[in-house]
């Protein structure tokens, strides 16, 4: 691609060079090739990204799990409550903080966790992607991810 053309696609209102659109296609996709695995395990993506950081990093503040998924408390909060009430995690207040609120993952929450270990291998099993190539796009994603954040931040 040439620079005009380079130019052009930066300023196209063409849906197909949108890279937003490409990254939203893609997570679609994404979540759609985990959709059968997690259903197996009876919950959903985001429930799933929650369960990945207490299995991580065992009890935490839900301040710092909303922080480590980048996403608010508001959203975190019905995404608790709905592993609470299926007996996955546990929520109290911390007894050195009052206004903290403390998780962690309960026994079958613990379980949960061998039988979701096929999970990140599904990726590379259904699209043929090979470990090297996906190290690179993660890693160009994360770089994205930081400029855009640090974009957001500035306006």
């Amino acid at each position: 691609m040439t620079h005009q053309e380079d130019e052009g696609a930066a300023g196209s209102l063409l849906l197909d060079d949108q890279l937003c659109f490409a990254l939203y296609a893609a997570q679609r996709a994404v979540t759609a090739v985990h959709r059968p695995l997690l259903d197996e395990l009876g919950i959903t993506y985001p429930q799933y990204l929650v369960l990945l950081v207490l299995w991580e990093r065992g009890e935490t503040t839900v301040k710092e799990l909303a922080a480590a998924l980048r996403l608010d408390y508001g959203t975190v909060s019905p995404l608790l409550k709905r592993l609470e009430a299926a007996g996955l995690v546990r929520r109290e207040r911390s007894a050195r903080d009052e206004r903290s609120v403390l998780v962690a993952c309960t026994g079958r929450g613990e379980e949960l966790r061998e039988r979701a270990a096929r999970v990140p291998g599904a990726l590379l099993s259904s699209t043929g992607l090979a470990l090297p190539d996906v190290a690179r796009l993660r890693e160009e994603l994360w770089s994205l991810a930081r400029r855009a954040e640090a974009a957001a931040r500035r306006h």
